[in-house]
């Protein structure tokens, strides 16, 4: 259940008390420290535990346990609880896995808990240790490096969607290629949408923790909140551009099978109108009357044959003309 929990001293860890109660006491008495727990994927058991020794909101507890909540930033009495989606991008299959972080901030812990195996947290921790200057700003550096490692996440997968969108927009423009893209890009678009879902609703939490006034949040850490949010505006850029695209290209995609349609459906015509003409002669030829035009002449039937062909090679010139065949 628990990943990892230490107790950081003026930016650096330190060896606390096993017991969580004993640390997170052993934290508010040093006052310039604080206690980082990380969990992976808690029981309703195992949560209700640890939000027993840190009087955790009742709401936030429930959401942390059932997971698949919207990003959000809720302010409670004693605590922030912040939930964002992580993303994992599978491109041999060109789909999505969407897990979350979530994260509780009080004045002298934060507690960090991952659901689904695309968490970008692995290496959160030892990277923020190696930033003593930024540990030393409380609890909300964590909440704030959580924060920007997972929009660097979306950054760093929009460019994969760029690049998987761009050899898809070669193939639908590619001479023949036109059919059987549709459901590739109903594919693609469905993907792009759960991205959007995970990024865009976090503009609203980004930018409250950005103003002014919400606690648990130096003013030196908001410059880099502030970074944070202008990256996550970007994504939400690539991402609703990523959405237009898609769109442009499966109206494309619809505007090139309906040419092609058209294309098919005139040859036929034109195939249709070249049988016509020998089936019209033949037919009234074949009606076996007795006063018909040449019907007792030598010549008439190669006449006939020769008119049946010749009409045939003008209306086959003349469509090909008109670019029908």
């Amino acid at each position: 259940m628990i990943v990892d929990s230490a107790v950081y001293r003026d930016g650096h860890r330190t060896e606390g008390p096993d017991d969580l109660s004993d640390a997170l006491d052993a934290a508010r008495a040093a006052g310039d420290s604080f206690l980082w727990i990380g969990l992976a994927e808690p029981t309703t058991e195992e949560l209700d535990l640890v939000s027993a020794e840190f009087g955790l909101h009742p709401l936030a507890v429930e959401d942390a346990v059932a997971a698949h909540q919207r990003p959000k930033l809720e302010e409670y009495e004693d605590s922030l609880f912040m939930v964002l989606k992580t993303a994992g991008y599978h491109p041999e299959d060109h789909s999505l896995s969407i897990g979350e972080v979530m994260v509780f901030l009080g004045d002298s812990y934060v507690m960090t808990i991952r659901h689904g195996a695309d968490s970008p947290l692995k290496g959160v921790r030892a990277e923020l240790e190696k930033q003593p200057e930024l540990l030393r700003q409380g609890p909300a550096a964590v909440l704030y490096a959580v924060f920007d490692l997972v929009v660097d996440s979306y950054l760093d997968l929009a460019t994969e969607l760029q690049g998987d969108l761009d050899e898809l927009e070669a193939d639908v423009f590619a001479p023949g290629r036109a059919r059987g893209v549709a459901e590739r890009i109903y594919g693609f678009k469905r993907e792009a949408m759960r991205f959007r879902r995970a990024t865009l609703p976090l503009q609203e939490p980004a930018a409250r923790l950005v103003g002014e006034g919400m606690r648990f949040v130096p003013e030196k850490l908001r410059p880099y909140l502030r970074d944070v949010a202008d990256h996550l505006n970007r994504v939400n850029e690539l991402v609703e551009g990523l959405d237009r695209l898609l769109s442009d290209i499966l109206n494309a995609n619809l505007a090139q099978v309906s040419v092609q349609q058209n294309d098919d459906m005139r040859k036929i015509s034109a195939w249709a109108a070249l049988a016509a003409v020998p089936t019209l002669i033949a037919g009234i030829y074949g009606m076996n009357f007795d006063h018909m035009p040449e019907l007792r002449q030598v010549w008439g039937y190669p006449a006939v044959l020769a008119l049946m062909g010749g009409v045939c090679v003008w209306l086959h010139r003349a469509f090909k003309r008109a670019g029908w065949l």
